[in-house]
């Protein structure tokens, strides 16, 4: 289905169902989201573990220390911005917002949570705004936790590197 056909179907549903099908795609892109959210931490943790046995099996380098664990900050960033830009396309494909950069700016500020912003939605479709919120209350849950992990795992080999010298 081309994309302009989402955009006519959004438009096609009556006013009075605009409110729940909003709470439906929502829901939808979420479970999606956390889906693929999940798929890209236990790869970003599977990397950096390897990372970290490859550290292990020789000198520890505190460089090398370093940019492991930035690397897989940066690699959960770019995951938490590739979600936004999921649900900004969403909201463009539906018609919701037009311009790119004012989808990816109110998903932003909906996924964050934080709220600030010039952009908004019809009254029928406001109920999309709180589901960008749950998704994005659930993915940074999921990245904190991992993070313990990280954090925890970047103190050991820094430890271990301290014993070596």
């Amino acid at each position: 289905m081309p994309i302009g056909d989402l955009s006519a179907l959004a438009l096609a549903i009556p006013d009075e169902y605009k409110p729940l099908a909003a709470i439906g795609i929502g829901a939808f892109v979420l479970v999606c989201l956390m889906f693929f959210h999940g798929l890209g931490t236990h790869r970003i943790l599977v990397q950096r573990q390897r990372g970290e046995q490859r550290l292990l099996s020789g000198k520890h380098h505190l460089f090398a220390i370093a940019l492991l664990f930035e690397w897989a900050v940066f690699l959960m960033l770019v995951l938490h911005l590739v979600e936004i830009e999921v649900w900004a396309l969403t909201l463009q494909c539906l018609g919701l917002i037009p311009r790119a950069q004012d989808a990816f700016f109110f998903c932003a500020n909906a996924y964050t949570t934080v709220g600030y912003g010039v952009v908004d939605l019809e009254p029928h479709w406001r109920n999309i705004s709180p589901m960008i919120s749950i998704s994005g209350l659930f993915t940074f849950a999921w990245t904190t936790s991992s993070l313990v992990n990280v954090v925890g795992a970047h103190a050991r080999l820094l430890e271990e590197r301290e014993a070596e010298e």
